[in-house]
């Protein structure tokens, strides 16, 4: 959900950013019941899209810290947190006053304090069951972290920088990550909490979500201190693009029961792998997935963010004013559902979004 001077102008990014987003719109088309059998062979891994959108974030917010050190530079903490802030917080906060002063435009009843949200802690401390509503700013939060701890831990470890530490580090956070996921579900199984235990204690919590970031920052690192390998590798894009597809389906397998103890264990890593594999290719100027944009991709993905932001109310208006027009009329309600979502999505984009990026440009200029 966060951009990138990197992937601005590269379609294959912007196609990926917009298939994260119309992928995860699929998904959350569950709230109103579904879209028809015709589409749930595309909504039941649609929760994926936000996977996709943490490795491009790794590898775009990753590279706008990791090249300069690499260059022998310590980046700016204050310009990056000041683009970081003005990048995500005036559309977020804007959403959430829409949320917290008009209770219809909630997809569901209850929701969490707003000290929660404004904190960006809803991720860690949600009662799933009672307060649904934007509970899909979980992602937020977990970027908001990442955004947060990154870039002090980057300098950190460029101080006496090493192969063998970075490799550490990496391996860690990855062998730490399936340990915890499936220590917290072998616990949880067999104690069967009265709570949605899954969302709370394993898919929402930042520590259990570090695998798509991870990869995403592993392949931003490749790019800015081996750049002659990273040219070599581009070569083969299209190789790439078929490895990520082939593992994309090992993923799909792993998760066939995606509350199961294979997919929140291992699934994890292997499917972060099979999209840093295509983030990869998506950045190469050529090959299938880069060498030329597709029509509407790149306004999809500049409209991502908003678009994330507003389409789960937005579901929730249309059913509660066409639902019974739409209901089991699967390609006409995709078709509505969508294409409301995208209108409310260019209203946030344009009325708040850009015009608070345009003024993060003159503001960094003058500071």
């Amino acid at each position: 959900m966060s951009d990138g001077q990197r992937g601005e102008h590269l379609p294959g990014l912007d196609l990926l950013r917009a298939i994260a987003v119309l992928w995860t719109m699929q998904f959350h088309s569950f709230i109103v019941g579904g879209l028809g059998p015709d589409w749930m062979w595309l909504q039941r891994y649609g929760w994926m899209g936000v996977d996709l959108f943490f490795v491009l974030s790794g590898f775009l917010i990753g590279g706008q810290v990791l090249r300069p050190l690499a260059q022998g530079v310590r980046p700016s903490l204050r310009t990056f947190y000041l683009k970081r802030a003005f990048r995500i917080l005036p559309a977020f906060w804007g959403v959430l006053a829409v949320y917290l002063l008009w209770p219809e435009f909630r997809e569901a009843p209850g929701i969490e304090p707003w000290w929660k949200f404004v904190l960006f802690i809803v991720n860690l401390d949600i009662d799933y069951a009672a307060n649904a509503a934007f509970s899909h700013a979980w992602s937020l939060c977990v970027e908001e972290h990442f955004y947060l701890v990154f870039p002090m831990l980057a300098l950190l470890l460029a101080r006496r920088p090493s192969v063998l530490k970075f490799w550490g580090v990496c391996v860690a956070v990855l062998l730490g990550g399936i340990a915890l996921r499936a220590g917290i579900w072998l616990h949880d199984a067999a104690l069967q909490p009265s709570r949605n235990w899954f969302v709370e204690d394993i898919y929402y919590p930042t520590w259990n979500r570090l695998d798509g970031l991870l990869l995403g920052v592993m392949l931003a690192a490749w790019q800015a201190y081996r750049p002659a390998a990273w040219s070599r590798a581009a070569k083969h894009a299209n190789l790439f693009t078929l490895a990520g597809v082939l593992v994309l389906v090992l993923a799909f397998w792993l998760f066939r029961d995606r509350v199961g103890l294979l997919g929140n264990s291992i699934g994890w890593p292997v499917l972060s792998l099979a999209l840093a594999l295509l983030v990869f290719a998506g950045a190469q100027p050529h090959g299938v997935l880069g060498a030329r944009a597709l029509p509407g991709a790149g306004w999809i993905a500049a409209v991502s963010y908003s678009l994330y932001l507003v389409h789960k109310p937005i579901y929730a208006l249309v059913q509660a004013h066409w639902g019974a027009v739409l209901a089991a009329r699967g390609s006409v309600a995709w078709l509505v559902y969508g294409g409301v979502s995208l209108a409310a999505a260019a209203v946030l984009y344009y009325l708040i979004e850009r015009p608070c990026l345009r003024l993060r440009g003159r503001f960094l200029q003058h500071a």
